[in-house]
């Protein structure tokens, strides 16, 4: 039985682990001033451009949104994400726990717009009778594989200006977004437009770990405190460090989220190959196939997905995701099994 159901299945890259055992006795610091987390804080802000950065290590991508989202909004503020964004869909209503509405918006692709974000602030401007405001969240990759272009985030990053909204960045899946064949972007771009992003590492190869980081110190003022009083702040915080030093000192995290989707590519070309359609326009690590019931119970005697979304009566989106380790004859397995039948 092999696992498509999710990217963070196998532990962590064996030059994780390599280092993690090689640095093992070395003794530092805690709470983020160990020298692993200097260095490698200044290895990203080479990658982003932006030497002004401010940059924290957290343990996971829901902690994430939940402790920058709620850091950077005041008691009447909401933030606006696409109904099927991870803070709306998936976080067991982490965000409205902290008093903090999120506004979903209904999209076709998983994807925010300009006229998106016109139509939240035009259904929330009787001041002050309805929450304000104040935040865009998006993903990239979105939560059903579509990426954004250079050309919308742009849109949607001059809006949020123009707005006075901040746009924050999930990017628990950023490295298959930015390996995609049609990807316009570089690391770069995502750190010039938007204010806050974060680099998620679980999904590509880390144990654990996701690299928060703030376009300026201003925007950061006083988060270490939040960190500590949310239990965020490992004392231990060199294996978080470690991680992501290893990742990207010779761009690893690139390579791992290129193999991902090199692999869900295969099935891609597999799939229309029977003539079968999907549910999105995926290049990511992320697919989803609208299959034939009966073919996905065959296939589902060997292979472990998600049912997606129902169709009809007879056909069904599952949703397959490839991982950094994903071995290939897995996929052709896989290939060969959804050809037979």
């Amino acid at each position: 039985m092999y696992n498509f159901k999710n990217d963070y299945s196998e532990g962590a890259h064996p030059n994780i682990l390599t280092k993690l055992i090689e640095t093992n006795l070395v003794q530092q610091l805690g709470y983020g001033e160990d020298e692993y987390g200097i260095e490698a804080k200044e290895v990203l802000k080479e990658k982003i451009k932006n030497p002004h950065a401010t940059i924290h290590f957290l343990s996971c991508g829901t902690q994430t949104n939940l402790i920058v989202i709620s850091f950077l909004l005041r008691v009447h503020e909401a933030v606006i994400s696409a109904k099927t964004g991870h803070i709306s869909a998936n976080e067991t209503g982490s965000i409205e726990a902290t008093g903090h509405k999120v506004i979903a918006v209904e999209t076709e692709d998983g994807k925010l717009r300009p006229s998106d974000i016109q139509n939240a602030l035009k259904e929330y401007a009787l001041k002050p009778h309805v929450v304000k405001p104040r935040m865009v969240y998006i993903s990239n990759s979105t939560e059903i594989g579509t990426i954004y272009t250079k050309s919308e985030l742009e849109d949607l990053s001059s809006c949020c200006k123009t707005n006075n909204l901040l746009l924050y960045l999930d990017g628990a899946r950023l490295g298959h977004a930015l390996m995609a064949q049609n990807n316009d972007m570089i690391l770069a771009d995502i750190a010039r437009l938007t204010d806050i992003f974060y680099i998620g590492g679980t999904k590509n190869g880390a144990l654990l770990g996701e690299a928060v980081i703030f376009r300026t110190p201003e925007l950061a003022f006083d988060f270490e405190y939040v960190l500590k009083q949310k239990g965020a702040l490992l004392a231990k915080g060199r294996v978080l460090a470690i991680q992501f030093l290893e990742l990207f000192k010779h761009d690893l995290y690139f390579d791992l989220a290129h193999h991902a989707n090199t692999m869900a590519l295969k099935i891609v070309d597999a799939v229309q190959s029977k003539g079968f359609s999907f549910l999105t326009n995926s290049m990511t690590n992320q697919i989803f196939p609208i299959l034939p019931k009966d073919i996905i119970q065959k296939l589902s005697e060997n292979y472990q997905f998600y049912i997606w979304k129902e169709i009809d009566d007879d056909h069904a989106a599952i949703r397959l995701i490839t991982s950094w380790a994903t071995d290939e004859k897995n996929v052709d397995a896989f290939i060969a099994d959804l050809k037979s039948l």
